[in-house]
Parts: structure tokens; sequence; C-alpha cells
């Protein structure tokens, strides 16, 4: 029996949903030969504690203790501002590391950080959820395979039931880097083209305090791709329906819609047409659930060298320029090109 240990850094909102998923590895790798051990820390060291006994994990005080202790793999799901410094701790403790996204607050200081992965050797999986969605999955391997023709459009949409704290989007950095950024990545690692071009709009018409900040609720982004190919990608933080993230692909031979399930937040205006008829989701976690746990038991295999890192640092960063391309449109009014 193969032996891996993962360290979790923060315990969350997120940080509870790595720690349940880590948690519930075994029932899957154990038919593999893998056994998978849960170390945590926080600094709500109680919060911490009491996470730690409900998922049978080992608490520990610090970072630095938890890495001493020997772990295989850290697991960070801390704010975005403390993402640099535990790169680089796991990085210079030899151990693979999976971090949430973004690598850092904006691009200009994830580039250091990417450069000491690159100069260490060091192994970093970024979390970009959707690449492990069935449905995404799905889309591209009809894309890959042609099925669909040539692309004449994109449409993605990303829509919260509702905002999350103000306080959070104080230092979020704007919509479209905190939550549009899930679909440039998407767009990227489904079609293989770059996003050139942005030209984005936005609107306030929640809360006011969201405005206050210097964020908007809902906002729209017409993208261009480096072979002409356009699309749009919209989001909001109000969408009482339910949680709702699609990527329709319209091409010459067919089209492919993602998401559209009896679980999509939407109802038909056509008399007679029941479908969907089932609960929409009401959060981001619900909706990519299984996505979440293919993505951690991946991660297990990036850390035994059996699979290659699916989602690197690099391609962080290259969602991360478009999200900044399109906040900078939004800023300005005027189209922006994507920094290459």
């Amino acid at each position: 029996m193969k032996e891996v240990t993962l360290g979790l850094v923060g315990v969350g909102r997120i940080g509870i949903m790595h720690a349940k998923n880590i948690a519930a590895l075994n029932e899957v790798l154990n038919h593999d030969g893998i056994n998978v051990r849960l170390k945590l820390t926080d600094m709500a060291a109680d919060h911490a504690r009491s996470v730690a006994a409900e998922f049978g994990a080992e608490f520990l005080h610090s970072v630095e203790s938890m890495i001493g202790s020997g772990i295989d793999g850290l697991v960070i799901a801390t704010g975005t501002t403390t993402h640099p410094d535990l790169i680089r701790a796991g990085v210079d403790a030899g151990i693979p590391v999976f971090c949430e996204k973004p690598v850092a607050v904006n691009v200009a200081e994830s580039l250091p950080v990417v450069e000491y992965i690159r100069e260490k050797g060091g192994t970093v999986q970024i979390g970009h959820q959707r690449r492990f969605d069935p449905g995404y999955i799905e889309a591209k391997r009809a894309y890959d395979a042609g099925e669909l023709g040539w692309i004449h459009s994109v449409r993605a949409v990303t829509c919260d039931m509702t905002p999350p704290p103000v306080e959070f989007l104080a230092t979020s950095g704007g919509l479209f880097r905190d939550c549009s950024v899930h679909d440039f990545d998407i767009l990227r690692w489904l079609t293989g083209k770059e996003i050139v071009e942005v030209y984005a709009k936005g609107s306030n018409n929640g809360d006011p305090a969201i405005g206050e900040v210097g964020d908007v609720d809902t906002a729209l982004a017409v993208v261009t791709f480096d072979d002409g190919t356009v699309g749009t990608v919209s989001a909001t933080r109000y969408n009482g329906a339910g949680h709702d993230v699609r990527l329709e692909l319209q091409g010459s031979a067919r089209t492919i819609l993602v998401g559209m399930d009896e679980q999509m937040a939407v109802r038909s205006a056509e008399a007679g047409v029941a479908f969907p008829s089932g609960s929409a989701h009401t959060t981001f976690a619900e909706r990519f659930d299984q996505a979440y746990r293919s993505e951690m038991a991946a991660f297990v295999q990036v850390v035994l060298g059996e699979r290659k890192n699916p989602c690197t640092p690099e391609d962080a960063v290259a969602a991360s320029k478009v999200a900044d391309a399109a906040q900078e449109s939004l800023e300005t009014g005027a189209p922006v090109r994507v920094l290459a």
C-alpha cells in the first residue's frame, strides 16, 4: 500500500471542502493500493482542531511544523495574498504543491513566483477545477475530434446565486479576476487558442456597497481569439434562480452546451416544455462537486509522479492576463490587447 500524506493550509470554506474531499479519497484510491493521510493547519487554531477531528486529520500549529513533520504534498487554501510565500515554502521543501487560484493578487506579482518555481524545478498545480468537470471534458473531446466543425461563436456564463461578502469583494481584484478567470482558463484549455483582445462593460444594480469598493455585480466581455473567432464571457453576482455555469460552443457542423442538465438554473418560456425540472445548484461547490474531487485525486497522482501537472502556474497566469485586460477595459471603456 502506497502512503501519501497531504498537508492542508487554511480551513475556511474552500479549505473545509478540500479536507472533506481528501478524507474521502481513500474510498476510491484504496482500490489502487493508495492510502491518503491528512494534516492541516490554520491561524484559527480552535476551528482547525475541530475540522481535523471531523475528518480524521492531524492538527499542527504552523505551516513550518507541518512541513517539518513530513508531508508528501502541500495544499494551499488560504487568502490570495498568502499564496506566493506558501508556494515558495512548498517548493523549498521539495514537495509538489496544490494552490487555489490565483498564483498571486495580480500578474505582476505572479511572474516572480512562476520564475522561482521554474528555477527551483518545483511542481505547482493551480486549482482551476473546471478542467476536471465531465461536461467540459466531453466538450473538449468533441472539439478536438472535429465533431463541431469550425467554431464561429463561443458563449461562457458564470452566475453566482448570491454575492460573497463585500469585505471579500474589496480585495478580490474585481469580478473578472475573481470569477470570470475560470471562464478565461477553460476557453484556453478547451480550444488551445489564446485570447488576444477583450472589450468589457459592467453594471451595478444590486448592493451599492459593491460599487463603493470598486467592483461591479454584472459584467460582459467580448473576447477575440488569435484566429479571429469571437466569443462572450458574462458573469453576475445576483442570479436568484441558482448557481449557473454554462459554456456554448457553436460550430459549423454542431453546437454543444456544457451545463445543460436537469439542474440548470433556467426555465423554458415555451408551452409544454418541462425541461429542466430539477432543483438548481445553489453554490459553485455543489455545481462542481465531482470536479473538485477529481482535481484532488489528480494532485495525488502528481505527488506520486503518475501524472503530468494538469494546470501549471503558467496556465493560471495566462488566464489572469486575460482577466487583467478585461478589468482594464471595464475601467477605460476601450478594447484592450492581452499581454503576450
